[in-house]
């Protein structure tokens, strides 16, 4: 698919070649995953110029969405297609989290609150920090904090980019950061406006704006 979509394709076409723009596209989109998905160009990887992605100067998206999240605008993390990476607006993630916390399948499991927990009293911990917490492996630790993002009650909320080697060179290693959303963003959660199938209702609406070919079944798979 070209980088350039067509309308046919996506109602909004935005060349995302910069970091900047990255955050103009997430607001433009208010919910977007960020790699190809299922629904033909609804992703800022098919955005992005083929230059762009990850060359060798600016890393392209990997490296931008530091700038993204920093600029407290955007949530980021893998909480869409069943723990996929994606972006979204501070309200679209509001609507986002209060319909997947209704759900029972996305309920805090017992195995995942020691992470949990340990974030709501620190404030943010790193994921080298919940792995010490925790005593547990790397892998054992991503799969906790995948599953506590799909359930909205963790997001991405800064990154630390990682040097390596006897020339400190960045190669795209960062160290993610993890809090709440509602201490990130500052939501009220017992706001009446907000119910479940009323924030279903509007991601639904906004994704069939932006992608009119999404299907209902892709839908449902990208919400959970």
């Amino acid at each position: 698919m070209s980088i350039f979509l067509k309308k046919t394709d996506l109602q909004e076409p935005f060349p995302v070649n910069g970091p900047e723009k990255l955050v103009q596209a997430v607001e433009a989109f208010g919910l977007i995953p960020f790699f190809e998905c299922p629904i033909p160009g609804y992703s800022i990887e098919e955005m992005t110029p083929a230059d762009h992605w990850f060359d060798s100067e600016s890393m392209g998206p990997w490296d931008w969405k530091i700038y993204a999240v920093q600029t407290g605008k955007v949530a980021y993390g893998k909480f869409l297609w069943n723990g996929k990476a994606a972006f979204a607006t501070a309200a679209c993630y509001r609507d986002l989290l209060c319909y997947r916390r209704s759900l029972p399948k996305y309920a805090l499991r017992e195995s995942d609150r020691k992470a949990f927990e340990a974030v709501c009293r620190a404030g943010t911990l790193t994921s080298r920090e919940l792995r010490r917490i925790c005593g547990l492996k790397k892998a054992q630790m991503d799969t906790i904090l995948t599953r506590l993002q799909q359930q909205t009650r963790l997001v991405i909320g800064d990154f630390e980019r990682v040097y390596k080697g006897e020339f400190l060179t960045y190669e795209g290693w960062q160290l993610a950061s993890f809090c709440r959303p509602e201490d990130l963003f500052e939501y009220a959660l017992d706001d009446p406006a907000y119910t479940p199938d009323a924030c279903r209702a509007r991601l639904t609406g906004l994704i069939h704006r932006h992608a009119p070919q999404a299907t209902e079944a892709q839908i449902d798979k990208m919400l959970g």
